[in-house]
C-alpha cells in the first residue's frame, strides 16, 4: 500500500527512527503503526516507543479537596485550544462540573451530564451539566468535553496526598498511615515520574509477555548464547518493571532509594493513586491554519 508522508511523520515522532526506517516498517505492516513500532523495537531500529502517543488535547486538570483533606477529586475537561482553556467561561464551567461531582457522586461522565448544575446559593442556573456545556460550546466556538474524573477518599487511619502542576498534571495518592508530608512527597513524585502501576504484582501478565518477546528479539541480535540471552532478558525485564511501577522507581528527591524502601522506612504503604495529565493518550489534530483562513474568506 502507499504510505503517506503524514503516517511516516507520526511514526518518526513516536520512535525517533529515521525516515526510511519508518517508511519501510510501515510498508511491511501495511500501514499499521502499532505493528510497525513493535517490529522496529524487535529489530532495534526504535529504542523505545512512546505508547501513549503525543499529548494533544488542550484543557485543564482540576483538583478539589474536601472533608478536611480526606476526600479529593481529579477532573479533566478538554477544549480544542489552549486559548479556550484559559477562558473565564471555560474555567467557570470546570468549577461547576467539579462542584456537581463532589455533591452528587455520579458514576461516570454520562451520568454526570444529566445532573443539574450545583451552584452557589446566590446563583440561578436551572440547567443540566450537558445543557451548560452546550451553551459554552456555542459561546466559545469549540467543542468542550468532560473526559474523565476520579474521586478518592482516605481510610480512617490513612491520609491523601495531592498535587496539581499548572492545571495540567494532577495526582491523588492514598497512604495507609497519617503522614501528610510523605503523602505530599509521593504525589509530587508520581506527577514527575509517571508510574503506571503500584507494584510488580499489578503489572498485567500480557504486558510482561509482550515486553519479554520484544526484549528477547533484541537480545537475540547480539548473537550471544541462549543462556546469556536469558539473563539479559531477565535483567532488562526487571528494569522495565522498576520503571513503570511506583514501588520500583527511584525517589525523585533522593534517587539513591526506591519508593518501596522509602515507604518501609516510614512504616507506610500506598493503597492506590490516580494521575491525570491533560490530553494523555489523545492524538493531536493536524491543523492547516492558512487553509482555514482561506475557507472562512470564501477562497477555494
Amino acid at each position: 500500500m502507499a504510505i503517506s508522508a503524514a503516517l511516516v511523520k507520526v511514526l518518526r515522532e513516536r520512535t525517533g527512527a529515521g525516515m526510511m526506517d519508518c517508511k519501510n516498517a510501515l510498508q511491511e505492516t501495511d500501514g499499521d503503526i502499532e505493528a510497525a513500532i513493535e517490529a522496529m523495537r524487535k529489530s532495534g531500529t526504535a529504542r523505545a516507543a512512546k505508547k501513549a502517543g503525543r499529548l494533544a488535547a488542550e484543557g485543564v486538570i482540576a483538583l478539589k479537596v474536601a472533608e478536611g483533606g480526606r476526600r479529593a477529586l481529579l477532573l479533566e475537561v478538554n477544549s480544542e485550544t489552549d486559548f479556550v482553556a484559559n477562558d473565564d467561561h471555560f474555567r467557570t464551567f470546570v468549577e461547576q462540573v467539579a462542584a456537581t461531582i463532589m455533591a452528587e457522586s455520579p458514576a461516570d461522565p454520562t451520568a454526570l451530564s444529566a445532573l443539574a448544575v450545583v451552584t452557589a446559593p446566590d446563583e440561578e442556573i436551572d440547567k443540566t451539566i450537558e445543557q451548560t456545556r452546550q451553551v459554552l460550546v456555542a459561546r466559545v466556538g469549540e467543542n468542550i468535553s468532560i473526559r474523565r474524573f476520579a474521586v478518592m477518599s482516605a481510610a480512617s487511619s490513612g491520609v491523601l496526598g495531592t498535587y496539581l502542576h499548572a492545571g495540567r498534571i494532577g495526582v491523588v495518592v492514598e497512604l495507609t498511615t497519617d503522614n501528610a508530608e510523605l503523602a505530599k512527597d509521593l504525589a509530587m513524585h508520581i506527577a514527575a515520574s509517571r508510574p503506571l502501576y503500584l507494584t510488580a504484582d499489578d503489572v498485567p501478565a500480557a504486558l510482561l509477555a509482550k515486553e519479554r518477546e520484544i526484549l528477547t528479539a533484541q537480545a537475540t541480535e547480539s548473537g550471544k548464547p541462549a543462556a546469556i540471552i536469558e539473563k539479559m532478558v531477565a535483567g532488562r525485564l526487571n528494569k522495565f518493571i522498576g520503571e513503570i511501577t511506583l514501588s520500583g522507581q527511584p525517589f525523585v528527591k533522593d534517587p539513591d532509594i526506591r519508593i518501596a524502601e522509602l515507604l518501609q522506612r516510614h512504616a507506610a504503604g500506598v493503597t492506590s493513586f490516580t494521575r491525570f495529565e491533560v490530553g494523555e493518550g489523545l492524538e493531536r489534530r493536524e491543523e492547516n491554519f492558512a487553509e482555514q483562513v482561506m475557507q472562512q474568506a470564501g477562497i477555494s
